[in-house]
């Protein structure tokens, strides 16, 4: 029997389903690759409209940035030189690391 729930990453577990925080999640699991913006919205399971709000906000702080253009497409990443992407990516790794370790004492204990 196959369940319909998604599973939630922990960045999200932590901060909500925003589309926001969606949108920088989906880009953080993929970090180092880019994706067009319809890549990014379908990943994320962010509605269009919903999706070009926050996509106008990640452009203007510069959290991501264009990579290339493949045809019509254009292609994003987020920006690893911004202090505060480096900095996201890092506390996201430290709250899965974190909850991973609690996972694993449960499962030693139990």
């Amino acid at each position: 029997m196959e369940s319909d729930i998604e599973p939630v990453s922990i960045f999200v577990e932590y901060f909500g389903s925003s589309s926001y925080i969606k949108v920088l999640d989906y880009l953080i699991s993929g970090f180092g690759f880019d994706y067009s913006m319809t890549e990014i919205a379908r990943g994320a399971g962010v509605g269009w409209s919903a999706f070009t709000n926050v996509w106008s906000k990640l452009l203007e702080k510069k959290i991501i940035i264009q990579t290339r253009t493949v045809g019509n497409a254009k292609l994003f990443t987020l920006n690893k030189e911004d202090e505060f992407v480096k900095k996201i990516v890092k506390f996201d790794w430290e709250i899965t690391k974190l909850e991973m370790d609690k996972a694993h004492e449960k499962f030693v204990v139990a």
